[in-house]
């Protein structure tokens, strides 16, 4: 760790022989230290406020050929009107030809727009397709950009190539942020999922995130562990913070609170806000509203009472 970071992507060889220096992963005990928090309960008042706060982390997110702009508009005043009292989302998830749809219905709301460029969810495309997907969902408005990674090539150790796109995919971003997506799903090990990590920081990432939600296994606890270790290491080394976002599967009260649980026991304090964590998905705002009326009223709401997305 003590290679200066601005060396290490020099050269495809430096790059590789940083990345497999870092120390590996102990799997067993990362699965049993995810499953031992994962058992964690929080009750009453404190409950309350973790689902409050798992509301405002909410990436609301719709990625099917389906969607049309009315269905982005209802998502988007979901969004901004989540129920009465509870906190706003931190974004809403849309497909690049639908960022000025978001962008219109969003104004003034302080929900920011995220969109899926770089030939989501495959990647499978050049990096010219790649930087222009990027550049024109940011000239509509997009305030994030999620991309995925050449998985292709992140597992045949071609890391330079990877590092390249990222840099310039970041550079199309301007002033958006960027969430690199690893899709920890196909990396096979959770070594890999360590040095997806520390790859995408090393580029320039200002979020990592899990998955597309098209892959499974997506955001499993043990893999945001891991990811977590990563930003908060790559800060101990750097200075620099990064945000991690697990998407796909969490669909439920206890998923989220499960991954709060994470948070606070593995990097703290510093990472329990939607500008360092977020939850990427579709289903679970519902289940977090229903909670919350839970807690306040002693009963769940009917389940035609909150919009289905």
């Amino acid at each position: 760790m003590t290679t200066s970071l601005a060396d290490v992507a020099s050269s495809d060889a430096t790059l590789r022989a940083f990345l497999h220096g870092l120390p590996g992963v102990d799997r067993v005990g990362a699965d049993q230290r995810a499953a031992m928090l994962g058992t964690r309960s929080i009750k009453t008042t404190a409950k309350a406020q973790a689902i409050d706060l798992a509301i405002s982390m909410v990436d609301l997110t719709t990625l099917e050929g389906a969607d049309t702009t009315g269905k982005v508009r209802a998502m988007c005043a979901k969004a901004m009107h989540t129920a009465e009292g509870a906190p706003r989302v931190a974004a809403v998830c849309v497909y690049p030809d639908l960022v000025a749809v978001a962008v219109s219905a969003l104004k003034g709301s302080g929900v920011k727009v995220a969109s899926v460029a770089t030939a989501f969810p495959s990647g499978r495309s050049s990096l010219e397709v790649k930087v222009s997907d990027t550049a024109l969902a940011v000239a509509a408005g997009a305030d994030e950009i999620d991309m995925v990674i050449d998985r292709g090539a992140f597992l045949s150790g071609d890391y330079q190539k990877v590092f390249e796109e990222i840099v310039a995919v970041k550079a199309a971003c301007g002033e958006a942020h960027l969430k690199v997506i690893l899709e920890t799903g196909e990396l096979a090990t959770y070594d890999n999922v360590r040095r997806a990590s520390w790859l995408a920081m090393i580029a320039g990432a200002d979020f990592i995130k899990t998955s597309t939600g098209k892959v499974s296994p997506a955001a499993t606890l043990p893999v945001t562990l891991i990811m977590l270790e990563a930003v908060r290491d790559f800060r101990d080394v750097t200075g620099r913070q990064v945000g991690v976002k697990p998407a796909g599967g969490i669909r439920t009260t206890k998923d989220a609170i499960k991954n709060l649980v994470l948070v606070n026991e593995t990097v703290g304090d510093d990472w329990l806000s939607p500008d360092w964590f977020r939850l990427g998905a579709s289903s679970l705002l519902n289940d977090l509203l229903m909670q919350r009326q839970k807690l306040a009223t002693g009963r769940y709401a009917g389940p035609d009472y909150f919009t289905l997305d």
